[in-house]
């Protein structure tokens, strides 16, 4: 014993303790990486893969889409009329729940929080799966009401009803398949994702059509086959990925499960609103398709829902890049790093903004190039041409607005998007009834549709560079 302590014994001094020295968290090669890499090159890097399969899962709609087109205007119009629905099935899954899974992925591991990095796999798959049923059961139940509110009836109907029961039986397993690629790009690796999504498009390709019109002993199921094609090739996905992730390759491993509510609150804070904006989104569409099929029948609802299914494909393309900006903006966060998160939002806007106005100017100069791949209806085409030159040339601007809305569930600040979304919704829904009402002229409608796009981009834009994100988290 010192003489220092001996007289602090005897005098009863109570000695002043040492400094606690921080430790810093030991984080990954991958993780530091987003935290401190040049940002385009780390953008470039990760939006690759995942836009690869973006393209390559929203390409399965096309295939199965000029199949079905060859059995006639009443099947591709029944498409037509479950398209929103899908799509709306499939952004909640990937890009609004499974944003919220990303996100909190993301910032657990930036906050060098690699357990509750591992916890979060449980919860997130239980999370998907209990609303994959709940989303089955309501489509599965109310879809005869909701595809005759759009303007089906007759053999479209029917067609509808016959495919989207096939695909809607099988919602828990595109649900599952989502969740398991969402929890493996919260941890920056696109890459696994994008090639499970492109080994099953790659089996549909050859599917789709034997089912639909039959080969040797498998008989012509017409656009029942088209939906097993989706049933089946999800399933094979959701099999690479529960491999990868349950076989222990993942950066993340799943523990012994044990109920956080924390946990499923974490998720689903990002992932229930993120959920209320995509539904604005589809909502939005579903609501205008009942709009044209009142205005000027079945005929333009197909050729409407042929020329929107493109601004549906601008989704998957902006969530090859929204993906990667999920995990950047979140681990960011999560480590402290606020204007580098900024940065990287704004830099992904205007990288999603110009590759979105590429695809809209281009829509707009050559409509006939993309709705002729569908068919050649006089009605159907003239509505598709009228919607694709008013519309297309403000798709750049949703593009930056989702591309946003991606950033900030990273940020785990989706209230802007939320009021965004809302008033996009209100133009293109209010407003394009009301020009309905008063000029009887779709193209007015369709110009409507372009400005309500135009709002949503600038607004949220206008919002983040302020700095909304932050403003309660000081």
């Amino acid at each position: 014993m010192s003489a220092a302590t001996t007289l602090a014994a005897s005098t009863g001094a109570v000695t002043p303790a040492a400094p606690a020295v921080a430790v810093a968290p030991v984080l990954n090669a991958r993780t530091s990486r987003l935290l401190n890499g040049p940002i385009v090159p780390i953008m470039l890097a990760m939006a690759w893969p995942n836009v690869l399969v973006m393209l390559a899962q929203a390409s399965t709609g096309l295939i199965e889409t000029w199949f079905v087109s060859r059995l006639g205007l009443d099947a591709l119009t029944g498409m037509a009329l479950v398209f929103p629905g899908f799509m709306m099935m499939q952004m909640l899954s990937a890009g609004a729940m499974g944003g919220g899974i990303s996100s909190s992925v993301a910032r657990a591991l930036g906050g060098g929080r690699k357990h509750d990095a591992d916890a979060l796999v449980w919860h997130a798959v239980i999370i998907n799966l209990a609303l994959g049923l709940l989303f089955s059961a309501l489509v599965l139940s109310f879809g005869r009401t909701l595809y005759q509110a759009l303007g089906g009836h007759g053999g479209s109907l029917e067609s509808a009803l016959r495919y989207s029961t096939v695909v809607f039986i099988a919602t828990p397993l595109v649900w599952l398949m989502n969740g398991l690629a969402s929890i493996i790009r919260g941890t920056g690796n696109m890459a696994v994702p994008a090639l499970a999504v492109c080994l099953g498009v790659v089996l549909l390709i050859p599917l789709s059509p034997t089912l639909i019109f039959g080969l040797g002993p498998i008989p012509a199921m017409g656009v029942t086959g088209a939906g097993l094609a989706v049933l089946l090739t999800n399933a094979l996905t959701l099999l690479v990925l529960a491999r990868y992730v349950f076989g222990g390759h993942a950066l993340v491993r799943p523990a012994a499960f044990r109920p956080r509510w924390a946990m499923f609150a974490n998720i689903l804070r990002v992932g229930a609103v993120a959920s209320v904006s995509t539904l604005q989104t589809s909502l939005t569409i579903a609501l205008l398709t009942a709009l044209v099929g009142a205005a000027a029948g079945p005929d333009a609802v197909a050729g409407y829902g042929t020329g929107a299914r493109l601004e549906f494909l601008l989704v998957p393309l902006v969530f090859g890049f929204g993906a990667p900006l999920v995990a950047l903006v979140g681990t960011n966060i999560g480590a402290g790093q606020r204007e580098r998160a900024l940065r990287v939002a704004l830099t992904g806007g205007a990288i999603a903004f110009a590759l979105c106005e590429t695809v809209g100017v281009a829509a707009a100069i050559w409509p006939e190039a993309w709705l002729a791949l569908f068919g050649h209806d006089p009605r159907m085409l003239a509505t598709g041409v009228t919607y694709l030159r008013f519309a297309g040339p403000a798709y750049g601007f949703f593009g930056l607005g989702l591309s946003l809305y991606f950033a900030s569930q990273g940020a785990g600040r989706l209230a802007w998007p939320l009021f965004a979304g809302f008033l996009r919704m209100a133009i293109a829904v209010g407003g394009g009834w009301a020009a309905w009402f008063v000029t009887h002229d779709l193209r007015v409608v369709f110009c409507v549709l372009g400005f309500a796009l135009f709002v949503y981009g600038t607004v949220l834009v206008a919002a983040i560079r302020a700095g909304v994100w932050f403003r309660r988290l000081v």
